[in-house]
């Protein structure tokens, strides 16, 4: 373990949005801190405080109150007030390190980096061009696309190490000339204490009970963001296929932006009234929910963007159905029921054979989740980054006075 430090960590979104870039944040933030570190966090004006969490939020946009999930125009004039938080901040809170989310976050990190002499982290989740095609928000080609995958390459060259969430993020960005030198894979993570199968057994029936399951009828889920590159429709089409067949089963879409489109899109199933829409559910939610299920779904379409919400499946011991992308093969290894992408039919059937998984199975998946995907495991990776680019002995300056109340300001 190091000398604690202070980190001041970027995040150029609506933190916190129970969501997976959200939740890599808040556990790494978390696993930080109980090592002794001090974290102060910039990020947008809207969102939930979290407990325990020094957060420094940007002046108040009176008309944009909604959080902002994925790419949107309304970014622009967001990361620029973003830019005067990091930079008060930075000045004030003179930190160690700077550890920036996101590609709008590595730039902003890397000018406060320079102009306050600090050294930058890029938390490096996908890439940004990719993401933005993937959302809908730029066509594949043109003039567009190549402007941002070289505004792209430009911010990757600038902090001093960037920490992509897999070995496919990690090939994108040595494929693009980032030297691997300057790569270091910390895999996203997920905390065993709260997705703990065993301990949300009472609440996994109180949820079925909640939804009219009756007790004994298998039941599928998805817990996420619904989203056409997420694959929602798709998922859709699969359950009235797998729910012809089986005529107990439950769906369950559990997640948000626009549930009310998307249950209107299932509406037009024969089976409608057995795929469930329960709606945003808060994180701390989130296992009791998954308890009440027996596999789990996650029909991604992107093949660089990180899929956290598998490792939550896999702690759950929830044999888990997704598309067959490189970034699923990693977490899953060989535990998987893999599927190719927009492709209902193949969905439907793998849900089917998924409820085949034995007990064994659904251990193994829990047992891979602890051996290679705890934050335990990869905090100590973070540890090492900061050390080799601060010094292996800084001056610490992270001390007790330093731990104000935690909350919201600015």
């Amino acid at each position: 373990m190091i000398e604690p430090l202070r980190i001041l960590m970027i995040a150029p979104t609506s933190f916190f949005a129970d969501y997976g870039c959200h939740v890599r944040i808040l556990e790494e933030i978390k696993s930080l801190q109980k090592r002794g570190h001090v974290v102060e966090l910039c990020t947008y004006h809207n969102g939930r405080d979290i407990d325990g969490i020094r957060i420094h939020r940007t002046v108040d946009i009176p008309w944009r109150k909604r959080a902002i999930v994925g790419s949107s125009k309304h970014k622009l004039y967001l990361d620029a007030a973003l830019t005067l938080t990091v930079l008060r901040r930075a000045r004030t809170f003179k930190p160690d390190v700077i550890h920036a989310h996101l590609h709008e976050g590595a730039l902003l990190g890397s000018v406060a980096g320079r102009l306050f002499g600090v050294p930058v982290v890029f938390d490096y989740q996908g890439s940004l061009t990719e993401e933005m095609i993937d959302h809908g928000f730029l066509p594949a080609s043109g003039f567009q696309a190549r402007f941002m995958r070289w505004l792209e390459r430009r911010i990757d060259a600038m902090p001093a190490v960037i920490t992509p969430s897999s070995s496919v993020a990690a090939a994108h960005l040595t494929a693009s000339g980032v030297p691997e030198s300057r790569i270091e894979v910390v895999a996203d993570a997920v905390d065993l204490d709260r997705f703990d199968p065993d301990a949300h057994l009472d609440v996994g029936r109180a949820w079925r009970a909640r939804l009219g399951i009756p007790a004994g009828a298998p039941v599928a889920i998805y817990l996420g963001l619904l989203a056409s590159y997420q694959g929602t429709p798709t998922l859709i089409q699969a359950a009235d296929i797998f729910l012809e067949r089986n005529a107990e089963a439950r769906v369950v879409i559990a997640g948000y932006p626009g549930v009310g489109r998307h249950a209107q899109l299932a509406a037009a199933s024969p089976h409608a009234g057995r795929i469930l829409f329960p709606g945003r559910i808060d994180y701390a939610a989130a296992p009791g929910l998954l308890a009440a299920a027996d596999i789990a779904v996650a029909p991604k379409r992107s093949v660089t963007e990180a899929n956290g919400k598998v490792l939550n499946y896999m702690a759950m011991r929830l044999p888990t159905v997704c598309t067959a992308s490189p970034v699923n093969r990693d977490l899953l290894g060989d535990n998987g029921w893999f599927v190719p992408p927009d492709d209902p039919q193949a969905l439907a059937d793998a849900l089917s054979a998924a409820f085949d998984a034995t007990d064994a199975d659904r251990a193994a998946l829990r047992a891979r989740v602890a051996r290679h995907f705890s934050w335990d495991t990869q905090v100590e990776l973070i540890e090492r980054v900061y050390q080799r680019i601060v010094g292996s002995s800084p001056q610490p300056r992270a001390n007790a006075s330093d731990l104000a109340p935690a909350g919201s300001d600015d």
